[in-house]
């Protein structure tokens, strides 16, 4: 007898929400899931993004956006450099827990959609992360994701952004989400004033970690 294991949560929710022309409602039913522990969410751990730990520099009162903050690792890292954080997720239920789990802090967490942004959002943050959180979206909805993404630059700022690479994937088997990114994709971010300034592969190719400034 052949038995075949439950695709996850993620992945059962992203299918039903795209099925519904809905990009993004999936990720708060996931986190509600999850907090009654009914399942887990792939992408936290517990602790920032390492390679923006590698990468962090000190902020120096300067502002800083974070997409998709989920339950606030990034956005903690980046408060404690010294950046004044704006950290946003589409999921109500995630920002809620960033801010349960860190009561004290001082980063702004709210709901928003990166598809539908704040308007006074337009040009105004020195630093823009975008870790692992665009990939969720399927090609068609990433256009406007990163318009809005490369919108929120400040002029002289620096936006990064890391997605995993398709050109080391194999995708003819690849399960989804997340959607891996293609360089082009990537490279589109440098519109309306925004510029490309690095663009390599890390951890042995599997992630594009690409630096743009206005």
């Amino acid at each position: 007898m052949t038995t075949t294991t439950p695709d996850p949560a993620d992945r059962v929710l992203a299918r039903a929400s795209l099925a519904r022309n809905d990009p993004t409602g999936w990720f708060d039913q996931l986190y509600t899931a999850a907090e009654r522990g009914e399942a887990e969410v792939p992408w936290t751990r517990g602790k920032p993004n390492a390679d923006l730990a590698a990468w962090v520099r000190p902020g120096a009162g300067r502002r800083a956006l974070v997409v998709g903050s989920a339950l606030g690792d990034d956005s903690e890292l980046l408060s404690a450099h010294g950046w004044t954080v704006t950290g946003f997720d589409v999921a109500p239920t995630a920002v809620a827990a960033a801010r349960a789990r860190f009561p004290e802090s001082t980063v702004d967490y709210v709901v928003a959609d990166l598809l539908n942004p704040p308007g006074e959002w337009h040009h105004a943050f020195d630093l823009v992360v975008e870790i692992m959180n665009i990939q969720a979206m399927p090609r068609d909805f990433r256009p406007a994701a990163l318009t809005s993404l490369a919108s929120f630059l400040a002029p002289g700022g620096t936006a990064i952004v890391s997605e995993v690479a398709e050109e080391n994937m194999d995708m003819a088997n690849w399960q989804s989400p997340p959607w891996p990114f293609s360089r082009p994709e990537v490279e589109s971010v440098a519109q309306d004033g925004v510029r490309l300034v690095s663009l390599q592969t890390i951890r042995a190719g599997a992630r594009y970690w690409a630096t743009f400034t206005r």
